[in-house]
C-alpha cells in the first residue's frame, strides 16, 4: 500500500472511533488481525471490549491527534487523550477525576486493512492522576 493509502485509512479508522461507531472501526481490521495491546484481548474482539470498557469508564472521553507518520507499510500516530473517570477502568472503581494522557499507535497495514497493532500509553501518568501510584517527590 502507498502511504497515502496508508493515511486514509488511519483517518478512516480515527473517525469511526471517534464517532464510536466500532463497526466500521472493525471493518477496517484483517480477520488475522493481532494486537499487541498490553489491556486488550486478542484480535478485533479485545479492541471492540477496550473502546467499549474506556467508553464506558469515561463517557466525556476526547482524543487528539498530535502527529501522524506513515510509510507504505506502517502508520503511526500520537494522541492525546482526556476525559472523566466515571465508571470502572481495568481494575480501578469510578473516581470522578478529570485526566489526560498521551498514547502512540502503530499499525501494520496489507491489502488495505489493519494486520497489527502496537500501542505505548502513558499508564504510569494515568495512575499517578487517579490516585493509585504517589506522585514523585519534587525537588
Amino acid at each position: 500500500m502507498s502511504k497515502a493509502v496508508n493515511l486514509d485509512l488511519r483517518q478512516q479508522w480515527y473517525d469511526s472511533v471517534m464517532a464510536r461507531d466500532l463497526d466500521s472501526a472493525m471493518s477496517l481490521l484483517s480477520p488475522d488481525f493481532v494486537t499487541h495491546a498490553p489491556v486488550s484481548l486478542p484480535g478485533a474482539a479485545g479492541v471492540r471490549a477496550f473502546f467499549e470498557m474506556q467508553w464506558a469508564a469515561f463517557p466525556d472521553h476526547k482524543v487528539t491527534t498530535m502527529q501522524v507518520l506513515a510509510d507504505d507499510e506502517f502508520v503511526a500516530h500520537y494522541m492525546r487523550s482526556e476525559g472523566t473517570q466515571q465508571g470502572p477502568f481495568l481494575f480501578l472503581p469510578p473516581s470522578g477525576k478529570y485526566i489526560t494522557w498521551t498514547f502512540i499507535d502503530i499499525f501494520r497495514v496489507r491489502d488495505g486493512k489493519f494486520v497489527e497493532h502496537w500501542v505505548e500509553s502513558d499508564r504510569f501518568g494515568m495512575m499517578q492522576q487517579l490516585g493509585i501510584v504517589p506522585p514523585a517527590p519534587q525537588g
